[in-house]
């Protein structure tokens, strides 16, 4: 079924060319912007899980 509707469509081998360069293309700038990243703001990043700040604020609120 699908065959039929994709034998009617022109340049239809073009669609999975630009769909792997646009896959490329995010992937090869997200790992730009993840090796771009700020180290500091990494490191704060992976403490922010760990850290009893908010939990300390809350308790000395009550």
């Amino acid at each position: 079924m699908f065959k039929y509707y994709f034998e009617q469509v022109h340049n239809v081998e073009v669609w999975p060319i630009i769909s792997l360069i646009i896959f490329f293309v995010f992937f090869v700038g997200l790992i730009g912007y993840v090796w771009m990243m700020r180290k500091d703001y990494v490191e704060h990043m992976e403490e922010l899980p760990l850290s009893d700040d908010e939990l300390s604020e809350f308790k000395s609120q009550d």
